[in-house]
C-alpha cells in the first residue's frame, strides 16, 4: 500500500516492473495482481476490442475490492455492476459476466434511470454521454458506497474512484484513493500494484 502525502500522484511501473518487485519482498502479495496485469496484456493482445478490454476490468474490480456489508440490501444479495448512460459495451458484457458469483454475490448487470436508482450499484460505470453531467452524478452519489468508473479525461482528478486511460493503444487505469475511503470501498494491494496512476486526493479548486 502506499504511503504518499495526501495529494500527492505515486506512478506505479508497467508488468515487468511489478513482476520484479513481487518475486522479492512482496511476491505472495501481489502474485494476483500481476496475474491480473498480464491476463489483461493478453486480452489486449488478441485483438480484443477497448471495450472488451474494460469490461473484463470491471468483473476483476469486483474482485479486488471490499464493500461495507450494509451495501448489499442482504448477505446473498447480487453485486450490481451498472452502466449509466449509452451504453457501450453492448450485450456480449452481459453474457459474459451474467451469473458469475463473485465473494458469494451473483453478479448481475443493471441500467439504472438516473443517480437516485446508480446510489443502489455496487460498481457504477458512467459512460461517455454523461461526461456534461459528471460533477452532478459524482455529487449525487456521495455517501453511498459506490465504486464509480470511467473514462473521461480527469474522472479520477474529479471525484471518481477509477479512471480508466489508454497509454500507447493499451487500457489502463487510474485510482483515486481518497474517492474510494470516502466511499467506504478497501481496495486490494494488489489492485493498487497493476494501476498506472494512484491518486491520494483530489487536485486543488476540482
Amino acid at each position: 500500500m502506499n504511503h504518499a502525502k495526501p495529494g500527492s500522484v505515486v506512478r506505479t511501473g508497467r508488468c515487468p516492473v511489478t513482476l520484479e518487485r513481487g518475486v522479492t519482498s512482496r511476491w505472495r502479495r501481489s502474485l494476483i495482481g500481476v496475474l491480473l496485469c498480464l491476463l489483461a496484456a493478453g486480452a489486449q493482445a488478441q485483438s480484443a476490442t477497448e471495450y472488451q478490454v474494460k469490461a473484463a476490468f470491471l468483473f476483476n474490480f469486483a474482485r479486488f475490492v471490499e464493500w461495507p456489508t450494509d451495501a448489499f440490501p442482504s448477505a446473498d444479495s447480487a453485486l450490481q455492476i451498472c452502466v449509466l448512460g449509452q451504453d457501450p459495451f453492448g450485450r456480449d458484457f452481459e453474457q459474459v459476466i451474467v451469473d458469475k458469483i463473485v465473494n458469494g454475490h451473483r453478479i448481475e448487470i443493471a441500467h439504472p434511470d438516473g443517480v437516485p436508482q446508480a446510489r443502489a450499484c455496487q460498481i457504477l460505470f458512467i459512460a461517455a454521454s454523461e461526461t456534461p453531467h459528471l460533477r452532478a452524478i459524482l455529487l449525487g452519489l456521495k455517501g453511498s458506497s459506490v465504486l464509480t468508473v470511467g473514462d473521461a479525461p480527469g474522472f479520477a482528478i474529479l471525484g471518481g474512484v477509477i479512471n480508466f486511460v489508454l497509454d500507447d493503444g493499451r487500457v489502463r487505469f487510474e485510482i483515486n484513493l481518497k474517492a474510494a475511503e470516502q466511499a467506504h470501498l478497501k481496495i486490494s494491494a494488489r489492485l493498487l500494484t497493476v494501476a498506472k496512476v494512484v491518486l491520494n486526493g483530489e487536485r486543488e479548486g476540482n
